[in-house]
């Protein structure tokens, strides 16, 4: 269930429901008489596919808000406004969306947004307190711009993706091994300099490992994403850690592998870098340039002896062509739990790309699967990754 509250960032909440009924839920909104000065209730109505409810007098839903507060697996307020919280802290019913959450037993994730100054004064600091002491999950507010303009402290609703990040983990993690579990993702490439503006790389977009760490949060996991050079925003929830080299890629997944459960080696590290980098930017205008390359350090490899058997640890194997015996042989050499095969050559895979085509590889299995999103083949090898836990 969505409520609604009077404020700006109602606009906003029209984003939470498409988002939660794209990703499956059922939503049903709930506004206030002032949230419907903001956006009329047919707004809500076309997205969700719902009537949407806006009193305690109704025709036909005389129990709503016992009815509602029970059916509903959670309860996510955005806007949640001053005057919604202070309600609510209070105790008082005054109208259909403080019944129901006077009523209701469910999990309630709060968004709040108001004026800054209304957000630091003791009243809401003391509602708030209140509602996290009954159990409310907040997330927000944020920092930016409000209604009246430029602001440098919080009181701006949190932008709706993060919402509904943390409104799929309370739905999702309960029923997952992963649950308080702490997973260690990594993700894109990495850069070996030849000279300070020059340097070796591939084009690992990231989006694979990226993925992997959201889906991770979602189901419960305590996340950190080392990623080198991409693009790609962090992910909702997940602390990342941003590198460059192969070698700070894998001191970064040194310091950290001891207190991980999971281990997701999804980046690509660049295989080989320079014997030596200039200092100076090299001249075309001096010629041709030979460089000497070495191997990097393998990562999985050079941390084999830290994983032990308590951490499941997955591989990915990037092959130019037929690898199931490459990937067969990395299983083994690096001692992991899962080997994902995936091809460099196919263009709706690989790199750069939204979708893979992957091989899941064990010591006993191998499954092949079809053409999925990046997302899709996250949540499969996540779901393996729950059957070894």
């Amino acid at each position: 269930m969505l409520g609604v509250s009077g404020g700006i960032a109602c606009y906003k909440a029209c984003s939470i429901v498409r988002q939660l009924v794209e990703a499956g839920a059922t939503v049903d909104v709930v506004m206030t008489v002032s949230a419907t000065e903001f956006v009329r209730p047919v707004t809500f109505e076309a997205l969700s596919g719902r009537p949407v409810l806006t009193s305690l007098w109704q025709r036909d839903q005389a129990l709503a808000h016992i009815h509602l507060g029970r059916d509903s697996h959670l309860i996510v307020l955005a806007p949640a406004t001053a005057n919604l919280l202070a309600r609510a802290a209070s105790g008082i019913a005054d109208d259909l969306l403080t019944a129901i959450l006077l009523a209701t037993e469910t999990r309630v994730l709060a968004a709040p947004a108001m004026n800054d100054a209304m957000y630091a004064h003791p009243a809401t600091t003391a509602n708030i307190a209140t509602l996290k002491g009954r159990g409310w999950q907040f997330v927000g507010p944020a920092i930016g711009p409000l209604a009246e303009g430029p602001s440098e402290k919080p009181g701006r609703m949190t932008e709706p993706e993060e919402i509904v990040a943390h409104a799929k983990r309370l739905l999702c993690a309960p029923s997952s091994a992963l649950q308080g579990k702490r997973v260690l993702v990594t993700a894109g490439p990495t850069r070996e300099h030849i000279d300070p503006v020059r340097t070796i790389s591939n084009p690992s977009s990231g989006k694979m490992g990226f993925s992997v760490a959201t889906a991770a949060f979602t189901r419960g996991a305590d996340v950190t994403l080392v990623s080198g050079p991409s693009l790609l925003q962090d992910p909702t929830g997940v602390e990342t850690v941003r590198v460059e080299t192969t070698s700070e890629m894998l001191e970064t997944v040194r310091a950290l592998l001891p207190e991980a459960d999971v281990l997701v080696m999804a980046a690509a590290p660049a295989d080989y870098v320079p014997r030596s980098t200039a200092d100076h930017k090299l001249a075309r205008a001096d010629g041709p340039i030979t460089l000497a390359l070495e191997p990097t350090p393998d990562i999985l490899e050079n941390t084999a002896n830290q994983r032990g058997s308590r951490c499941v640890t997955v591989g990915f194997a990037l092959e130019t062509e037929p690898g199931l015996e490459r990937a067969r042989a990395k299983l083994e050499r690096k001692q992991l739990d899962l080997i994902v095969l995936n091809s460099a050559t196919q263009s709706d895979s690989g790199f750069e790309c939204d979708t893979n085509r992957t091989t899941f590889i064990t010591q006993r299995t191998m499954t092949e699967l079809p053409l999925l999103s990046k997302h899709e083949v996250a949540d499969k090898l996540l779901d393996e990754v729950e059957a070894m836990l």
